[in-house]
């Protein structure tokens, strides 16, 4: 017993680990994706850039098993790359082409709460008050990291509803991973995320035909944002991301989430000279608070549960 409780908490270090540095380079993205979307990309011709070197890159190393053991789990990996791979991007490209990345970043990070909520109706999983509370006080920091102390709120309903069906999408593929990952490797997931994620992206294409632009690729701005998005952002992160839900579970892993508006922050006041606020800094302290409470209760929640 003595040796094995801090081997348990070294692993659960090293999975809470594993999420943040995910959501770390996803709070990148969002500057990614804008300076690719301003150079004259369209968001869902980056989204078959990335999916496409994303799928390729895993192919190289997960190729022996093509399908699922039973029709209902491959049914089960069609409806876990339409909603973590082509409804979820298509839903959020679009939205950072039509609103303020501001809303979008804040939106999205409703994902959390929306997958505690799955959970408890599809894994019968209890909602704990503090968790609860700790996800309305990073959702309240992430609120003040966004809009940087400006009190001007411009809302774009149509960019905001999609921005709120990409946080429905993604945490329904956290809930559908939960359960494809007791059954199923994390590379074999990942593969066929991105395998599915392509192929509905074509049923989509039927009825709004891609427009493609070969001269972009050529410019090294579009071609080194697009190998960030697909082997970095898209193979590395989706397997990191799938392995820490498999270990921490849904509700716990996408917490984590309220952390990308904190990384978009200061990444675009690295890169787009945007300024950092007081009130921006107050918000990156409750983000970290509420994740840090909500960690807590389920710390609570499981000892007691064991006790």
């Amino acid at each position: 017993m003595m040796k094995t409780e801090p081997l348990a908490r070294q692993s659960l270090f090293l999975y809470h680990s594993i999420a943040i540095l995910t959501v770390v380079i996803w709070g990148t993205t969002f500057v990614s994706t804008k300076i690719l979307i301003n150079t004259g990309l369209s968001p869902v011709e980056i989204l078959l850039y990335r999916f496409v070197l994303a799928y390729f890159c895993i192919l190289i190393v997960s190729h022996k098993k093509l399908w699922a053991s039973s029709l209902k789990d491959e049914f089960l990996m069609l409806l876990s790359g339409i909603c973590g791979g082509s409804l979820y991007f298509i839903a959020e490209n679009t939205a950072l082409g039509i609103t303020l990345a501001s809303n979008v970043s804040l939106l999205i990070c409703t994902a959390p709460v929306i997958t505690t909520i799955l959970s408890g109706i599809f894994y019968k999983e209890p909602l704990q008050r503090n968790v609860l509370y700790g996800s309305l006080v990073a959702l309240a920091g992430v609120g003040l990291v966004v809009f940087n102390g400006s009190v001007l709120l411009k809302i774009n309903p149509l960019g905001d509803f999609l921005t709120l069906v990409a946080a429905v999408s993604w945490a329904f593929y956290c809930i559908i991973l939960k359960r494809l990952s007791r059954h199923y490797p994390v590379l074999f997931i990942t593969r066929k995320v991105f395998c599915y994620g392509i192929l509905s992206l074509f049923v989509y294409f039927i009825f709004v035909p891609l427009k493609m632009n070969y001269e972009l690729l050529r410019l090294p701005v579009v071609y080194c944002n697009l190998l960030f998005l697909g082997c970095i952002a898209s193979m590395l992160c989706y397997l990191m991301w799938n392995t820490a839900v498999r270990f921490l579970g849904a509700s716990k892993t996408a917490n984590y989430i309220y952390v990308v508006p904190l990384v978009t922050l200061l990444t675009s006041a690295a890169f787009l000279s945007e300024a950092l606020t007081v009130t921006s800094l107050a918000g990156a302290f409750c983000i970290i608070g509420g994740v840090y409470i909500a960690e807590k209760a389920s710390k609570r929640s499981k000892k007691s549960n064991r006790a």
